[in-house]
């Protein structure tokens, strides 16, 4: 049977695309995708057919047949996984780039999640099935360290540890600009982008976060930054460093991909399009992880090697191109 998903318009809407509206309304859909839906008319507002331009209206009952339905629970799957450290309460991984978290709309298999359940026979699930064992997340695109817990008393005191901030995190992101100071503190409310609901922006009533960053390495256009998070909100590093102008190198959702510092001269272009081909996602990687062991009490700290897409950029950046300057 196919899955059902119903938005009622609420009230004081103001006028916006259908597809847009849907797009930023359903989690990793497209706008590509959705218009295909609207136009093969498995997308009814009113109980009607329309075109992915109708402006949506305040009580609209828009009405979305997904080809499949989500899974109840997630389900094991035979796929590698790097670990850093195993018990019987918990599992250290370092996730690969390009690989899921857990199971979502769009991405029900190949995620972290199936890779665990598959190696450990069960997790501690928390409170969504979908999501056994996770009591943190990265994003797709962001490789690192992550920590997964394999029953449930383990599973409530991780997270209440990531709760109270306790947890020590460290990020390195190869990021965009020269910088005059060697250390800062960006202090920025997040929400959703007002303009792209599956965005993430600073906002005046955003809630509150906080991102450290060291300079650990300066070129002439880009920096290598160690980034440690007081808070843990979504997309924060990537949204932090966009607004002070600093976007994380390679990061298409928050202005990565096109030329932020420097001349914009032929000769950065040509080497910026030849680091990006190497740098397909976002420059940033969880570095390290630690917590006290939920069992023991034992404090843990867990570190992992930069992937070897930002090892070979940096090796670039460490010869570069004497013709290219910063601004």
């Amino acid at each position: 049977m196919p899955h059902v998903v119903e938005i009622v318009v609420p009230p004081g809407k103001k006028k916006e695309r259908l597809d847009v509206y849907i797009t930023g309304r359903v989690e990793n859909a497209t706008r590509n995708k959705v218009q295909q839906a609207i136009r093969g008319g498995t997308v009814l507002v009113n109980g009607a057919p329309v075109r992915p331009s109708y402006t949506v209206m305040p009580d609209d009952v828009i009405r979305i047949t997904l080809p499949r339905p989500a899974p109840s629970e997630a389900l094991p799957e035979n796929i590698p996984l790097e670990i850093l450290y195993e018990d019987g309460d918990l599992i250290v991984v370092n996730k690969p780039a390009g690989m899921v978290t857990h199971p979502a709309y769009g991405n029900y298999t190949g995620t972290l999640v199936n890779a665990l359940l598959y190696h450990c026979g069960t997790l501690g699930s928390g409170v969504d099935p979908i999501r056994p064992g996770i009591v943190h997340r990265l994003d797709k695109e962001t490789s690192g360290v992550m920590v997964a817990a394999k029953n449930e008393v383990a599973h409530a005191k991780l997270a209440k540890q990531f709760a109270q901030r306790t947890i020590r995190r460290e990020y390195q992101a190869i990021v965009w600009g020269r910088f005059r100071q060697s250390s800062a503190l960006i202090e920025a409310g997040l929400g959703r982008s007002k303009s792209d609901r599956k965005k993430m922006a600073v906002v005046a009533d955003g809630k509150s976060a906080a991102t450290e960053y060291t300079v650990l390495d300066q070129f002439p256009y880009l920096a290598l930054l160690r980034l440690r998070l007081r808070t843990g909100r979504t997309h924060q590093i990537r949204v932090h460093l966009a607004h002070i102008n600093h976007p994380v190198f390679g990061d298409p959702t928050y202005n990565g991909r096109r030329i932020a510092w420097g001349s914009g001269g032929g000769a950065q272009k040509a080497e910026v399009q030849r680091f990006l081909a190497m740098m397909p996602r976002q420059a940033l990687h969880a570095k390290t992880i630690g917590f006290v062991h939920p069992s023991s009490r034992q404090e843990l700290f867990f570190e992992t090697p930069l992937p070897p897409d930002m090892e070979g950029l940096l090796d670039s950046l460490k010869s570069p191109n004497p013709a290219i300057e910063g601004p």
